[in-house]
Formats: C-alpha cells, sequence, structure tokens
C-alpha cells in the first residue's frame, strides 16, 4: 500500500488495529499539549493549547487568543488519539462526528448552547476520565467521572491475566448525550467480558470492521 495514498479512513483502521494489538496499559503517554475543538456557527477549529485554558469554557475569542487554532473540515478531524481532549460543543450531530469511535484518555466537554439536547450515543475508545460542564441556573457548572485508572490494582491484574492467554481487553465508553439535559450526578455502570458487542447492544453505533482479530474481550462503561 502506497502511505501517500493512504485514505483517511484506512489510516483510522490501521491504527486501532495497531493500538489494541499491544498487550500494555491501555495509552502510550505521548501527547503533551492540550487539544481543544469548538464549532460554532457550523465552523470548526482545531486548537492545540500550551495549558488547560481553565475555566474559560465558551470563550472563543480567548481560545483563538492564547492557542494554535485552525479551521478544518469535519472530513479532515483527525480521529486516532488523544491525551487530553477539551470540546466546547452546541449540537450533538456535531459532538457525535468528532468523538464517535475516537480514542481519548481524558475528555472534557462543555456545553456551549441551549438545552434540551437529543439522545445520541456516543462510544469513545479507552476514556479513562470525564469531565463535563453543563448549565445548572444559569452558570456551567462542572462534574468529574473516573472511568478507571491505570494504577487500579483490578484494572492491572485484568490487563495481565489477558496478555497471558495472548487476548486483547478493550475498553469502550458510551455517552448518553440526553445527560447534560439535566444537572444530576454523573452515574456509570461497566459491563465485562462482551464478545460481541452488535449481539449485546444492538442498538449501539458499533462497527467491528475496525478489528481484524477475533482474540479480544470488551469492557463496555455506559455514562448517563
Amino acid at each position: 500500500m502506497n502511505p501517500v495514498k493512504m485514505t483517511v479512513a484506512q489510516k483510522h483502521h490501521l491504527f486501532f488495529i495497531g493500538f489494541f494489538g499491544f498487550c500494555v496499559d491501555c495509552f502510550v503517554q505521548g501527547q503533551k499539549n492540550n487539544t481543544l475543538i469548538f464549532t460554532k456557527e457550523n465552523t470548526i477549529r482545531n486548537c492545540t493549547c500550551p495549558d488547560d485554558i481553565g475555566d474559560n469554557d465558551c470563550d472563543y475569542s480567548l481560545a483563538n487568543l492564547i492557542c494554535n487554532c485552525k479551521t478544518v473540515l469535519p472530513n479532515s478531524i483527525d480521529k486516532t488519539y488523544y491525551n487530553n481532549l477539551t470540546i466546547w460543543f452546541t449540537d450533538t450531530s456535531m459532538l457525535g462526528m468528532l468523538l464517535n469511535s475516537t480514542a481519548v484518555h481524558d475528555l472534557k466537554l462543555s456545553l456551549c448552547g441551549s438545552i434540551p439536547l437529543p439522545t445520541e450515543y456516543l462510544m469513545i475508545w479507552g476514556l479513562r476520565r470525564l469531565q463535563i460542564k453543563r448549565d445548572h441556573n444559569g452558570q456551567l457548572q462542572q462534574q468529574s467521572l473516573t472511568i478507571f485508572s491505570s494504577y487500579d490494582n483490578n484494572v492491572q491484574d485484568k490487563l495481565k491475566v489477558q496478555c497471558k492467554g495472548r487476548k486483547i481487553i478493550a475498553y469502550i465508553s458510551v455517552l448518553y448525550t440526553s445527560l447534560f439535559n439535566t444537572y444530576s450526578p454523573l452515574k456509570s455502570y461497566s459491563v465485562e467480558n462482551i464478545s460481541n458487542i452488535t449481539n449485546h447492544f444492538s442498538s449501539l453505533p458499533y462497527s467491528d470492521n475496525l478489528f481484524i482479530t477475533n482474540n479480544k474481550r470488551y469492557v463496555i462503561t455506559f455514562i448517563y
């Protein structure tokens, strides 16, 4: 295959094969900067920020000032791996395009638009920590949720068992976008040892074509 002519879809496919083909910790630490993606008036801005933008969520002018931002087309979004990703969004369709089948370590989501939002199911690979900000009495209020930690003994034990049997364990989080409509505690529950996602959860937007190996198990975490 000529790497110069490789399509975005092919790169995405090969990434996941390689990403889950190594029986080590779910992520290789590499990305040092914070990535901020925000959408406004059907425009997508992809920014690299040297530091966390802090409490200035949805401040587009500040982001353009202190971050290195560029306008990108929807089909040019690089859906590979993000260590720290922040998204300011106004609608779920754009959020789904940015997040579905994307690998993210630490994710921060801020709703910069109005509610209610329709219910959609977003599938995120390998998510460890989630932070959301949503409207509560006219102000953005923050909530956090730890999905799992690489230093958790239970997680490490599971990885060791999977490695010994040369099986691949994949962590997938399913985010219900309707959680932004009400201000209530973030909740989650996990279903382990899933071998076929479509058989267990037929309504989820999942494609098994991302993998070429059958020797895999999934841990599915639902966030609501």
